[in-house]
């Protein structure tokens, strides 16, 4: 199998050096070469045909969204943002993932050095090299499908997976969620940098208040939350009512948070009045807990394959007996609701 070519774009030498040295750890990574800015980007693009591109968010002469949306555009490409862990890097690196990234990596912080911040690299440029692309087609300030009217909730919890290729998928699911949509809690595997901004975004495109989960916060209609990222996984517990817990422990699956985690505390809490929905990711983390969630009687739906950037999470719990259907991206928010509703 020829090995997977990955064109480095960063404006600082020394972090390209970086980069590419994480990359080449990798005997299955080719490192093709490196640019300063998009200019030299677009003219290696032309000569490497990379497979994928490592793309830092703030670039000089052209920024990395303008950037992104011209590559998504004109040569769509399996991009991994490079991003500072600051807000306006977050809420930067938040955007492009909505544009078309398939994945985002924070640059070495304080205390980290960047053999840890880019350990996983490789394993995600693997990723991004297998994911499906989708043009970015007509204009970025398009329109999204308006909240649902009428609905009433029947009281059942939606519990909701998702990890590469998530950050769409979630903003095209929820953005019909109607203000008094059933209490959600989602689990998407960021990094701990983005999780708070990627929140905000949510509760600019919902109908419904979108929150970063804290220990103690009561699940109640009309309110959706999601889960941090770090080292602590989001729970479901009944205490005084239904309730987030953040739980210390090791990762599940590798992640932490993880789905699995949500959604085996979703089937113990619950029961039969829950909804499970597992959306594109890599790997199997939530088959089991969604398999759990089904066997305790509750519902189960799974993102397509078609309309998934990587059906690895939805294919690993079609295949357990997890899923009781599967459908397509553009659909799965309606039949949420439709699960949920009261009749």
């Amino acid at each position: 199998m020829s090995r997977i070519g990955v064109l480095v774009v960063d404006d600082s030498a020394t972090m390209r050096g970086v980069i590419s040295a994480a990359l080449r750890r990798d005997p299955d990574i080719e490192v093709l070469g490196g640019a300063g800015d998009p200019l030299e980007a677009r003219e290696a693009i032309k000569r490497l045909n990379p497979d994928v591109v490592t793309l830092d968010v703030e670039m000089p002469n052209m920024s990395g969204i303008e950037f992104l949306e011209k590559i998504m555009r004109l040569r769509p490409t399996p991009v991994i943002m490079i991003s500072t862990l600051t807000q306006a890097g977050a809420e930067t690196t938040i955007e492009a993932l909505e544009l078309g990234a398939v994945e985002c990596v924070a640059k070495p912080g304080p205390g980290v050095s960047a053999a840890e911040a880019f350990a996983d690299l490789p394993e995600k440029v693997k990723v991004a090299a297998r994911s499906r692309l989708r043009p970015l087609e007509g204009p970025r300030t398009a329109a999204r499908p308006a909240a649902r009217e009428g609905f009433r909730p029947n009281g059942a919890l939606v519990a909701i997976g998702s990890s590469t290729g998530g950050v769409e998928a979630l903003l095209q699911v929820l953005s019909i969620f109607p203000d008094n949509c059933p209490p959600t809690v989602i689990t998407q595997h960021m990094p701990a940098t983005f999780t708070k901004s990627f929140a905000r975004r949510l509760d600019s495109a919902c109908a419904a208040h979108v929150e970063e989960a804290s220990d103690g916060a009561p699940l109640e209609v009309g309110r959706i939350y999601l889960a941090p990222g770090g080292d602590r996984h989001l729970a479901v517990e009944r205490a005084d009512g239904l309730r987030c817990r953040l739980l210390e422990g090791p990762p599940v699956n590798g992640h932490s948070p993880s789905v699995d985690v949500l959604f085996g505390s979703v089937a113990t809490t619950m029961g039969a009045k829950a909804l499970g929905v597992i959306l594109t990711g890599m790997g199997r983390d939530g088959a089991r807990g969604l398999l759990a969630m089904r066997e305790a009687g509750a519902r189960s739906l799974g993102q397509d394959e078609a309309s998934s950037v990587v059906y690895g999470m939805p294919r690993a719990a079609f295949e357990l007996g997890a899923v009781e259907r599967q459908a397509s991206l553009s659909r799965l928010g309606g039949l949420i609701l439709d699960a949920c509703a009261a009749h």
